[in-house]
């Protein structure tokens, strides 16, 4: 089985990352600015996505999104709200920030164990009730098999539904076993449509690593270099104090550039993070989302 990232001259050698990833460690002290702190605010899709979710609560949880300006006037409001596919309706008619997206997991979430039509349906609903964004589930169980030709089709298919909305592939790199994995799915998703390539569901442990991170965006930075095409980074799952903050922002300018740093192309997928940062940033404890 031939490895995807050959064509694009990319070599996931593990060694050479973990090194890298010293280097970029080094890097965070720096970084650790109160401008630096404020962007990731930015950057995030606030997401909430738990089985006790309820119209009521996630009314609430998008109120605060509309009433963060009144209070952080200064402070960047959040990329997107996260939430699950029939909660996309509720999020839209609430939501009064207009820079703010909708984003949506979609596509039978987070195991995409389903039939292909279902997790079409469930992706075309999405968009119908006001997702500009949707977030789906690589398909482990044709890519682990080797089935690239299955797993791009589905990708392709998801990408039709979701029209002209932003969508990101979430490859669940903890589970693919290695970095070589990690950057045939990265390419793969890419060439059939993903607009961002996403590390995890958060779901499933390990969670976003920034060893993963490291070889996405490398992967990033080759694909663009072949194709002239920018596509977004999204690591999620377990990030949740400043400190992870500013080390996936420290890979991304590593490796991409400043250039990467825009919520048009970089997105942390968290829940509690917004407080930490928000507590970094006044110097005491806040809870507000």
């Amino acid at each position: 089985m031939a490895n995807i990232y050959e064509k694009y001259g990319f070599n996931p050698d593990k060694e050479l990352i973990e090194k890298e990833l010293e280097s970029i460690k080094a890097e965070v002290p720096s970084n650790m600015t109160k401008e630096n702190i404020a962007k990731c605010l930015g950057f995030i899709d606030l997401t909430s996505l738990h089985t006790s979710d309820t119209e009521e609560f996630i009314e609430n949880f998008t109120e605060k999104v509309n009433g963060f300006k009144a209070l952080y006037p200064e402070l960047p409001l959040s990329a997107s709200i996260c939430v699950y596919p029939n909660f996309a309706k509720v999020v839209k008619r609430t939501l009064k920030e207009k820079n703010v997206g909708i984003t949506t997991v979609a596509g039978c979430f987070p195991s995409s164990q389903s039939f292909l039509d279902v997790k079409a349906l469930e992706v075309r609903h999405a968009v119908e009730d006001g997702a500009t964004e949707i977030d789906i589930v690589l398909p482990h169980s044709t890519f682990v098999a080797g089935d690239y030709q299955a797993t791009a089709n589905e990708i392709s298919i998801l990408r039709k539904e979701a029209a002209k909305q932003t969508l990101k592939v979430i490859l669940e790199s903890g589970l693919l076993g290695g970095v070589e994995a990690i950057a045939n799915a990265s390419f793969l998703s890419l060439e059939n449509g993903a607009d961002f390539i996403k590390t995890s569901t958060g779901k499933e442990k390990p969670a976003a690593t920034p060893i993963a991170a490291i070889v996405m965006c490398k992967c990033l930075k080759a694909y663009y270099e072949k194709t002239g095409l920018k596509k977004g980074f999204k690591p999620a799952g377990g990030i949740s104090t400043t400190e992870d903050a500013i080390l996936y922002l420290s890979i991304v300018r590593h490796i991409l550039g400043e250039e990467w740093l825009t919520p048009e192309l970089f997105r942390i997928g968290a829940s509690s993070l917004a407080n930490n940062l928000l507590t970094t940033l006044a110097g005491n404890t806040v809870k507000y989302f």
